[in-house]
């Protein structure tokens, strides 16, 4: 099973360093059957991006509670074994929980895919987004524009060869 590991800039070297993403339990994401359901799709390829972009939110949100971090979207692809992630049952269709499944284990950066990150244009708006997270969480439009303005940056893609290159200074 794929699933998108939401970090940061720092956190991706701290991953970098100890050579886990993270030890369990903890949120990621992936194709759930509550995402198939409210995304409509069968395309499985549509359907790993609304999962990416599930985790690209959530890598804003670590920004927001990180002010001295590089404000740069950070999210990991990693594969793991079918059994190792979860979903809440009782999350449903939340839109709020949407992808979102539980990693019980350890999951060793040795086993990612790729890395997904923004590009250097991209971080004035996703600061902007961090910056505005909480009032659009709280329903204020304006604020939800501007969270949605950090979508307009597609995520780059980097092999995990490159990772030190990503780090170097974070």
């Amino acid at each position: 099973m794929r699933v998108y590991v939401p970090l940061t800039l720092p956190g991706l070297a701290e991953a970098h360093k100890t050579g886990e993403l993270g030890t369990g339990p903890f949120v990621v994401y992936a194709v759930t059957p509550a995402l198939r359901e409210w995304y409509l799709s069968d395309d499985i390829e549509e359907l790993e991006y609304a999962a990416l972009s599930r985790a690209a939110l959530a890598s804003l949100r670590l920004l927001a509670a990180d002010p001295g971090a590089v404000r740069r979207r950070v999210v990991v692809a990693v594969d793991v074994s079918d059994g190792a992630a979860t979903a809440d049952p009782d999350r449903g269709l939340d839109p709020a929980a949407l992808g979102e499944v539980t990693v019980a284990g350890t999951v060793a950066l040795a086993k990612a895919a790729a890395v997904h990150v923004d590009a250097d244009d991209a971080e004035e708006d996703v600061a902007a987004a961090a910056q505005a997270l909480e009032a659009a969480d709280g329903g204020d439009d304006d604020a939800q524009f501007v969270v949605d303005g950090a979508d307009d940056h597609e995520l780059l893609w980097f092999a995990t060869q490159e990772i030190p290159n990503l780090v170097g200074g974070a």
